[in-house]
């Protein structure tokens, strides 16, 4: 798409947040969650809107299928768990250490190459264990790695600087930055630094889910699909055993989804049905049961959504109540809470 075409960078301003989930106690609501939501139809028109959506936002790791299909465009060769892996937020299982070193060897670079901060793995038993074991953190770890390694890979095969990699300059950005808008279409509102050192690009919650409906739908051939067919193909090499985001697209037929850190959740169907979650509080117990509420208003059956309804509150080691929707959103909430 060219620049001209694109509508206006999303506004720079505090989001008008809405209340988005409950926390449930008895028969009270002990607490809220703010954010926002919109679930977008298979020919782009916005079905269900809550919150703030063209406010600009962070996404996070939510965006990471995005700079995937960048890179895919401008000549990464990886595909199946590879290419997965390179989408992913990994937990930091030896697979997803053994796949970023592959990456690596690929582009005949090393660990040290990586641009990204050393951290512990991001799932919770594997930090534990390192921790136990005093290991310290490395850059492979971190849940980021095997994004970081095919961009490294990216760049020798394009003759690219790899120094300077996360400079917003460089090509390999620019080159992002350039498919974020399209498929967002609209102009990235600004550019900071994501947790684990790259660029970060905003773009409206709306945008997010429109980039997110194109990828999941795209025809066979396109870099679009190869993203997607190798994060539906092997989603627990974009995140680990158990983790949500793979549950949730396990149990969904086609889905494509993907978590982000700061309450951030995007998910998508084959048929461009496509919904968008930012929890402001960046709570993850809000994300998950707001993200499937708002999978259950694009038409997914709910049956297969009842194991992400939402973690219990418990009173006495028994549960009493449960984080839920707003009935805005699950008009059932209140019946089941």
């Amino acid at each position: 798409m060219h620049r001209s075409l694109l509508a206006d960078a999303p506004a720079l301003r505090e989001p008008l947040y809405s209340p988005v989930a409950h926390v449930t106690r008895g028969c009270m609501v002990e607490g809220i969650h703010y954010g926002s939501v919109v679930v977008l139809d298979g020919d782009g028109a916005v079905r269900f809107r809550l919150g703030d959506i063209e406010a600009a936002c962070y996404p996070r790791s939510a965006l990471k299928p995005v700079q995937a299909v960048a890179m895919v465009r401008a000549g990464l060769p990886l595909d199946g768990e590879l290419l997965s892996l390179a989408t992913g937020s990994h937990s930091g299982e030896e697979r997803h250490l053994a796949g970023t070193r592959r990456i690596l060897e690929l582009a005949g670079v090393t660990e040290d190459d990586l641009r990204n901060v050393p951290d512990l793995p991001y799932g919770p038993a594997l930090r534990d264990a390192w921790v136990r074991e005093g290991r310290p953190p490395s850059r492979l770890a971190q849940n980021c790695s095997g994004k970081h390694a095919a961009m490294l890979y990216l760049c020798t095969l394009n003759g690219w600087p790899l120094e300077t990699y996360l400079d917003p300059a460089h090509p390999l950005q620019t080159a992002i930055a350039e498919v974020v808008e399209e498929l967002t279409g609209r102009r990235i509102a600004n550019v900071t630094v994501d947790g684990c050192g790259s660029p970060l690009f905003s773009v409206s919650l709306h945008g997010l889910a429109r980039a997110a409906a194109r990828i999941a739908a795209a025809a066979p051939g396109t870099a679009e699909r190869r993203v997607a067919d190798a994060l539906r193909g092997h989603p627990e090499m974009a995140s680990g055993t158990g983790r949500d985001v793979a549950e949730l697209m396990r149990a969904v037929p086609g889905l494509l989804a993907k978590d982000g850190f700061e309450g951030v959740q995007i998910a998508a169907l084959p048929d461009g049905r496509a919904v968008a979650v930012k929890i402001a509080d960046g709570a993850n117990r809000a994300r998950v049961p707001v993200a499937a509420a708002a999978l259950a208003r694009a038409g997914v059956d709910p049956r297969l959504l009842a194991r992400f309804e939402g973690e219990p509150m418990t009173g006495g080691g028994r549960p009493v109540g449960r984080i839920r929707p707003v009935a805005a959103l699950d008009p059932t909430a209140f019946a089941t809470a």
